[in-house]
């Protein structure tokens, strides 16, 4: 358990629970980087990894938060521009 800086009670989860969703930021950032969101993401992703690793799990929380939003709105959105694209093909939009 770690130790709550604001009152010093423990809290319910440990460090190792707070997800920093790096791998899925990386993967955002390399392959669907809309809007500078996978980028966004990996900067939330390693700043959740730096508060982890201080003890800092509100703000490890917070941070993993963040960069999860960010990882669901990079993904959905690049899936919905493939499935338009794939859409504007087969309408023939592309045709010379």
């Amino acid at each position: 358990m770690a130790k709550d800086s604001n009152n010093g009670n423990t809290s319910s989860y440990e460090i190792g629970s707070v997800r920093d969703y790096v791998i899925w930021s990386i993967f955002n950032l390399s392959y669907m980087n809309f809007f500078c969101f996978g980028l966004a993401a990996l900067l939330f992703s390693v700043k959740c990894r730096d508060r982890k690793m201080q003890g800092d799990l509100e703000g490890a929380q917070r941070y993993a938060r963040k960069a999860q939003a960010l990882n669901i709105a990079a993904s959905v959105l690049s899936i919905l521009v493939f499935i338009v694209f794939i859409a504007l093909a087969g309408a023939g939009a592309f045709r010379a």
